[in-house]
């Protein structure tokens, strides 16, 4: 696999950039019960900051998107990762829960750029039979900021408390020097540059049914995620009553699951195509589901985990790829993120549904998590079959055909 230093440059920035926009939404997930114990509330209440930075988090792909296709993938990039930095910072000094939620919800439209902006610079940039391996390790950004706030949660949360947690998650701030002195431009973006290009809407309307089909594609895979990890920590100090230590060493084990999971996936990809590799790794969920919630005991939870997430992560380690691949050229920096987020927007509710099933049987969260990962499980294997298949083709080429037409 030969790469030229640009290339390593830009997979290596945006790897970053979603591990770090992962790592600072993930810090919240590990608080919510210190949150809500502060503003003298309930954990259902707080969980709704979470549903606030999802729902928000298609009006940051809208945005970051369209200034990424019109100005250009790196320096909106730059902007982008700037903005979360500084929101997750302010989030630290929220005086009430409902400042809190208003900081959430900007993050959440920062949040929500990083993904469709950095990965259509990758996807553009490096070689088409890397695409594969890239798009596994790119999405095994979001497991890797869950492991880095687990990491953090671990060790610092005695010392630092909730408030601590947000300022650490300023830290991210500092990968604006590397972009801006390392990373270069997308070929595919510099093709279209002088084009006039039609708008979002047209693009769209001209495109309704991938569209839509997407959107619906992404709800299911958001659901599986966010399902699967968000009040996952609450279950197991909740639940299980396992104290911080033990709760961060068995979410550290679920991440590594879901790195491994997302590489491998990832890579498979490129040898059997990209639906039959998201189908083979959704319906890894449907034997590990007893394990991974009903089981008892931290070896045997940690196990469940660690198999659960390898399903997740492998087959959302296909879906940075595929959504770029699929994408019309016009809006690659826009689609991708945009439907990607619209299914988050739907899928919003995720947390507050959880949290309400668990707490209407008995603080019993065990059936929460089962009930929508097996679902959607089921619901993206049948899904994906009716995708289209794109794998490898040449994106810089099909740019200078889109162009050329103008």
């Amino acid at each position: 696999m030969s790469w030229t230093r640009e290339q390593r440059n830009v997979t290596i920035a945006a790897y970053l950039g979603w591990t770090l926009d992962a790592f600072d939404f993930f810090l919240m997930v590990f608080v919510l019960k210190d949150i809500a114990a502060e503003f003298n509330t309930k954990i259902t209440t707080v969980s709704f900051a979470i549903m606030l930075t999802l729902i928000m988090r298609p009006v940051g792909a809208l945005i970051f998107g369209r200034l990424a296709d019109k100005f250009g993938r790196r320096p909106t990039l730059m902007v982008n990762i700037a903005c979360y930095s500084l929101l997750e910072l302010l989030s630290g000094f929220s005086p009430n829960l409902t400042t809190l939620l208003v900081m959430r919800s900007l993050f959440g439209i920062a949040m929500g750029g990083e993904w469709g902006v950095g990965s259509a610079l990758t996807m553009e940039t490096v070689p088409a039979h890397a695409r594969g391996f890239v798009s596994g390790l790119l999405q095994a950004g979001y497991p890797s900021g869950y492991l880095l706030a687990s990491l953090v949660f671990g060790a610092l949360y005695e010392h630092i408390h909730w408030r601590g947690m947000f300022f650490v998650g300023v830290a991210p701030a500092l990968l604006v020097l590397y972009v801006r002195a390392s990373v270069p431009e997308s070929p595919a973006w510099k093709a279209m540059e002088k084009k006039h290009r039609p708008g979002l809407v047209e693009t769209l309307k001209r495109n309704w049914r991938l569209s839509l089909y997407a959107i619906v594609l992404m709800t299911c895979f958001n659901f599986f995620s966010h399902g699967s990890q968000d009040l996952y920590p609450t279950f197991l100090r909740e639940q299980h009553h396992f104290d911080p230590h033990t709760a961060s060493l068995i979410t550290d084990t679920l991440n590594i699951g879901a790195i491994v999971g997302g590489l491998f996936f990832g890579a498979l990809s490129e040898k059997i195509g990209r639906r039959w590799a998201i189908f083979i790794a959704a319906l890894i969920a449907l034997p590990v589901l007893p394990l991974w919630a009903f089981s008892s005991g931290a070896i045997a939870l940690a196990a469940g985990a660690f198999l659960m997430q390898i399903s997740v992560q492998g087959a959302w380690g296909v879906i940075p790829v595929h959504l770029n691949e699929i994408s019309p050229d016009e809006i690659r920096a826009t689609f991708p993120g945009l439907v990607y987020q619209l299914g988050n927007l739907l899928a919003a509710v995720n947390a507050p549904m959880q949290a309400y099933i668990a707490s209407s049987r008995g603080n019993d969260y065990s059936f929460a998590l089962a009930a929508v990962g097996g679902t959607v499980a089921v619901v993206i294997a049948v899904l994906i079959l009716f995708s289209r298949e794109r794998r490898g083709i040449d994106m810089t080429q099909s740019a200078k055909q889109v162009a050329s037409m103008d």
